[in-house]
């Protein structure tokens, strides 16, 4: 994934510190098919992700990050999972905590191919085919394979009791 210039803008005042990013990860279905592609940094077979832009809205991102990846143009259809992805750190040692919001979309135009150099290989492919792709992304495609399902979120804990005498236990007569 190339690291957009307000991350590096970023990392030059914090350093390596934990970053809280949002990301999204684009579920393109063509037919039965969906769009995968093998990362050229880790050779991992995933969807299109990437980072939101300052002031762009996340489902744009969506949009943007599957025509600059993978050359084909998309639309998106609806929120499928908010989730809080475990904190990454990257070789140069840059932490970053990424809240991924996951979209369904559907394939509009276009052939996919290995559009700006972060994917090596990248097409539809039949969702029982689809071994080489971790749990966690086999997860995000699931979700997404129903047209109208309400999204999906992670976490949601119950609030806490009030502690005695915190504010809102204190009696005021």
């Amino acid at each position: 994934m190339t690291t957009p210039g307000f991350v590096v803008a970023f990392r030059e005042h914090i350093g390596h510190a934990p970053l809280n990013l949002v990301g999204v990860t684009a579920i393109v279905f063509r037919e039965e098919k969906v769009l995968l592609g093998r990362r050229a940094d880790n050779g991992v077979w995933q969807a299109i992700s990437g980072i939101v832009e300052p002031r762009e809205e996340p489902a744009d991102t969506a949009v943007r990050e599957c025509l600059e990846e993978a050359g084909v143009t998309v639309k998106v259809e609806r929120l499928a999972l908010v989730q809080q992805l475990p904190r990454v750190t990257y070789a140069n040692g840059d932490e970053v905590d990424y809240l991924d919001l996951v979209f369904r979309c559907s394939w509009v135009s276009g052939e996919p191919h290995p559009a700006d150099g972060e994917l090596t290989e990248v097409g539809f492919y039949d969702l029982a085919a689809m071994g080489d792709v971790d749990d966690a992304h086999v997860r995000k495609i699931a979700l997404a394979v129903a047209e109208d399902d309400p999204a999906h979120f992670r976490g949601g804990r119950p609030p806490r009791a009030p502690q005695p005498g915190s504010p809102s236990t204190r009696s005021t007569t």
